[in-house]
């Protein structure tokens, strides 16, 4: 019995395996079948469960003279279920020839029961009418196969006087029927999967956008049609292992070079950036892809097409900026001059936008008159010291050109002055009040500088964020081993913080924490050194050129902090918050070797404050390699 099992057991492995390797393969078939047709796709699914029925033949096990055990019955029932006709007929054709083959006593009987197996998947398959096969499906599958067997071992002549039944019939019928049900489920997610993989495909080759990815030396990886449309590069994968390099001129291909370089390198991304491509208008958004150590790789980027949009925006900014030119000349100042550069019209609003020049303005004066009068009063900011002659007699002969200009005066307001010159010669110009919009761009830069504080903050201490301190540390540790300078960090873990949250409340916890972070910014006295929260109730504090000795001192503020704060713990031993601190301070070659080596140092210390009975601090002397116990 125990020969037979293992026999048993290698079908069954036999089986899985083949099942397991029409999976990975059935998606390169599934991409064949639908350039050629679905006949073909089904045919090679039953070739493959035929091969597959014939080697569980092969391996089968004879019960008795002539009555032979395998697990062909689930190939079956899935050729016929995924497959539809074509594969069952296939797969049955090649089990019944091989059976014929094997012969023996039970031969008819066999081939009655592929009938029978055949005919339940192909009964199924038709009642999906067209549509994909779900778990349902493949559940009446395995149930009427199981079915099937057991009223084959009990009517069909040759097995019953077998006694098959007795013998082996219900691990025949619960193996048969789990690997059915098995694999219908490998290739039931596999469909799945291909259809997501053709349905991503399909969009990323029929966008009407330009899609595509680059690696991290800014070489096409993949494009779609689109794409290679744009480049008249004739199909996709002639742009393949190419560069922008090789299909735009130089100096535009370096900028895109330069810009992509940049974005990897930094992390970050870019957002509608302004492209100009084969006489196209393009805004080009890409955002740096990552392996699964979280290096950048590549990009990928999508390109859409604006041409359109920007021709018709440039119709339209040159008719709202004649329109706004009319309008200006009623609501804001205006002014015009002659060919002569001498004032020939000025509404009031003009003059009271220069209220120090006013006098001047007035029609008859010259344009240097009038600048002269402009640098006697500094009426205008940041004027060049000294004598201005240079500057009035540039400003005189700018009259005549058309330009935009934002002026600041003495007082902090700010004038839009547009320049307009006619056919004839006369020049015209406009005269807004922007104040308000630079105070709110200056408020808009206020406030763009705060978020960008908030997001280097964690939210709950107020200290900084672990990225904010990586990219602290990475910073610090390069100008450090630059300079020769010393660089100490300090790991704090706050005792026995889970007994505190649970006895206490994680409210409390919260509140302990702020306090902590409150005592490490009252331990530290110089302007460069930070405090970090590192993760959960662990905080870390960075000393730039700070030595030993200097975190020793930080350690120790921030110890008798704490004392003073005495914050009752009843979940520690000692009956207040303490913590545990560890120290490692790095300089010269070794910081230069692996800067990253100082954090694990310091870390190892905390471990080693912690095993010494934690409300202490340690120091591991740092070597770049190894982590000594120094103290």
């Amino acid at each position: 019995m125990t020969g037979m099992w293992d026999q048993y057991a290698g079908n069954i492995a036999f089986v899985g395996m083949a099942i397991a390797i029409w999976a990975h393969l059935s998606i390169w078939f599934g991409r064949k079948s639908a350039q050629r047709t679905r006949t073909y796709f089904s045919v090679m699914f039953g070739l493959a469960a035929g091969t597959t029925a014939i080697g569980s033949i092969l391996l089968a096990v004879e019960a008795s003279p002539g009555i032979f055990v395998d697990l062909r019955h689930a190939p079956l029932a899935l050729a016929a279920l995924f497959g539809g006709p074509a594969a069952a007929l296939v797969s049955g054709a090649m089990v019944v020839a091989m059976r014929v083959w094997v012969g023996g006593a039970g031969m008819f009987d066999g081939l009655a029961t592929v009938a029978m197996i055949a005919a339940i998947g192909l009964a199924v398959n038709t009642g999906m009418r067209k549509r994909q096969p779900r778990i349902l499906d493949l559940f009446l599958t395995t149930a009427g196969l199981g079915a099937v067997l057991a009223v084959a071992l009990m009517v069909l002549p040759t097995i019953a006087a077998a006694d098959l039944l007795r013998l082996a019939g219900p691990e025949l019928i619960l193996l048969n029927c789990g690997a059915t049900f098995l694999g219908g489920l490998i290739l039931f997610m596999t469909r799945r999967t291909e259809l997501e993989r053709s349905i991503l495909e399909t969009a990323f080759s029929q966008s009407p956008d330009f899609i595509y990815v680059k690696d991290r030396n800014s070489r096409f990886l993949t494009v779609n049609d689109n794409m290679a449309k744009l480049y008249d590069a004739g199909s996709a994968g002639a742009l393949v292992g190419r560069s922008d390099f090789d299909v735009m001129p130089r100096g535009q291909a370096e900028q895109i070079f330069l810009a992509e370089q940049e974005m990897m390198r930094a992390g970050g991304q870019i957002v509608d950036s302004f492209e100009q491509i084969n006489q196209r208008f393009l805004l080009a958004s890409k955002v740096p892809l990552r392996d699964r150590e979280g290096r950048i790789v590549g990009l990928a980027g999508v390109t859409r097409d604006i041409t359109e949009r920007t021709t018709l925006e440039n119709e339209l900014r040159e008719s709202k900026n004649l329109l706004a030119l009319a309008m200006a000349g009623m609501s804001d100042g205006f002014a015009m001059f002659g060919r002569d550069g001498r004032l020939i019209f000025c509404n009031e609003q003009y003059r009271a936008a220069f209220p120090l020049s006013a006098d001047t303005r007035v029609p008859g004066m010259h344009m240097r008159d009038i600048l002269r009068r402009v640098a006697e009063t500094r009426e205008r900011a940041q004027l060049p010291e000294g004598s201005v002659e240079d500057w009035i007699n540039a400003g005189a002969d700018a009259l005549h050109t058309s330009k935009d200009e934002e002026v600041e005066l003495y007082n902090g307001d700010w004038r839009s002055i547009r320049t307009r010159q006619t056919d004839d010669g006369t020049v015209m110009i406009v005269v807004s009040d922007i104040t308000a919009n630079k105070h709110a761009e200056t408020a808009l830069r206020i406030a763009a500088e705060q978020l960008r504080n908030l997001a280097d903050t964690d939210g709950l201490t107020g200290v900084l964020n672990r990225r904010a301190f990586d990219e602290a540390f990475l910073r610090e540790a390069a100008s450090s081993a630059r300079d020769g300078t010393p660089l100490s960090v300090l790991m704090i873990d706050i005792d026995w913080f889970k007994a505190y949250n649970d006895t206490y409340g994680h409210p409390a916890g919260d509140e302990c924490l702020r306090q902590v972070s409150r005592c490490l910014l009252d331990g530290i006295r110089r302007s460069g050194d930070l405090v970090a929260r590192y993760g959960g109730e662990e905080f870390v504090v960075l000393l730039p050129a700070g030595d030993a000795r200097q975190a020793r001192m930080v350690a120790d503020q921030v110890s008798a902090r704490l004392v003073e704060r005495a914050l009752v713990h009843s979940g520690s031993p000692l009956g207040h918050l303490t913590v545990s601190i560890g120290m490692a301070t790095g300089q010269g070659p070794a910081l230069r070797a692996n800067s990253s080596l100082l954090l694990a140092t310091a870390d190892g210390a905390l471990y080693d404050a912690k095993a010494q009975g934690r409300n202490r601090a340690a120091e591991r002397e740092f070597v770049s390699g190894s982590t000594a116990l120094a103290g």
